[in-house]
């Protein structure tokens, strides 16, 4: 247990340290912005496009468990999505938010440090696949739904062509892309440029925790909406059980592939979630809450799946 917790304590602790920096610090939250910036643009960029450059292509190439984690997803975020409308009466547009709380862990600031620190290099490739997956998934289903909410573009040839453009626009679906086409045809990168890259990934995860601590300190927190911890429950809970049956149903996998997904399942909902929720004007302070109450939640439900995969006790056929 000494063990998980020395994993488990620096990411956890740095979130916390913003936490800290956050309520004491009187600091205005426009603060964040160049360093948001850095993150989505640079740094997890970099981090995605180094892992899915160094993973051998064939390794890549695992449609059963592509459509395993993926469907996990899926069902954590239909779930969601159901209990956000029959405990908190939302409408389909705050549905939608909720279910992405229920579905969209932390797989860009927590996911990638923490796989590889619990289960060495040879989680890189599948902790890849889940984020591209999970993240062309939820950036397709959640404009396309909020697209067909809006008054004033009904039409679904707009909202496909919404969905489209922020899918070719997002920075971290697109170098996991790029990171898999260089891959595939074995282009070799320069040093220079594979020194910048390794030492821009290197900075994404403390960044990301930071400022993620930060952010959960400057949200409100008034109340908890009724929603808020089924959904919340659905993404540390559930979606970790989901993992685990799927990955027994369509394997078997490798070991540390199938722990993988079950600790990426785990994870708590992230904070882009909220970020989401602010740009489009709906479910804004429960998404607040949601990621504030899952990220401290998760200290005892991750590390926990963390000690279960550690301990031998998470053992896949």
């Amino acid at each position: 247990m000494i063990d998980i917790l020395n994993l488990a304590l620096p990411y956890f602790g740095l979130i916390f340290i913003g936490y800290a920096c956050g309520k004491a610090k009187g600091l205005p939250e426009s603060g964040l912005a160049w360093m948001n910036f850095f993150l989505l643009y640079v740094s997890l960029p970099a981090l995605l496009f180094g892992i899915m450059s160094k993973t051998p292509f064939a390794e890549l190439n695992n449609p059963p468990f592509l459509i395993a984690t993926t469907l996990g997803t899926v069902i954590a975020f239909f779930l969601a999505m159901i209990a956000g409308k029959l405990i908190g009466g939302l409408s389909l547009r705050e549905a939608t938010l909720a279910g992405l709380s229920g579905a969209y862990g932390n797989i860009g600031y927590m996911g990638p440090g923490l796989a590889l620190a619990v289960l060495g290099t040879k989680a890189a490739a599948p902790t890849a696949l889940i984020f591209c997956c999970d993240s062309i998934f939820l950036f397709s289903i959640v404009p396309l739904l909020i697209e067909l909410t809006d008054r004033d573009h009904p039409s679904l040839l707009h909202a496909f062509g919404v969905v489209l453009r922020q899918m070719v626009q997002n920075p971290l679906i697109m170098s996991a892309v790029f990171g898999a086409l260089v891959a595939a045809f074995h282009i070799p990168i320069p040093v220079a440029l594979d020194r910048t890259i390794q030492f821009l990934q290197n900075a994404a995860a403390p960044t990301a925790l930071f400022v993620l601590g930060i952010t959960v300190a400057l949200r409100p927190f008034e109340r908890v909406p009724w929603e808020v911890p089924g959904v919340v429950a659905i993404k540390l809970l559930i979606h970790p059980l989901l993992a685990f049956g799927l990955m027994l149903l369509f394997g078997p996998f490798a070991q540390p592939w199938a722990a993988t997904a079950v600790l990426m399942a785990s994870l708590p909902p992230a904070l882009n979630v909220f970020v989401i929720a602010r740009q489009n004007d709906t479910w804004i302070e429960p998404a607040s809450v949601a990621v504030l109450i899952g990220t401290f939640a998760s200290v005892v439900t991750l590390t926990s799946v963390m000690w279960f995969i550690q301990s031998g006790r998470l053992v896949f056929p």
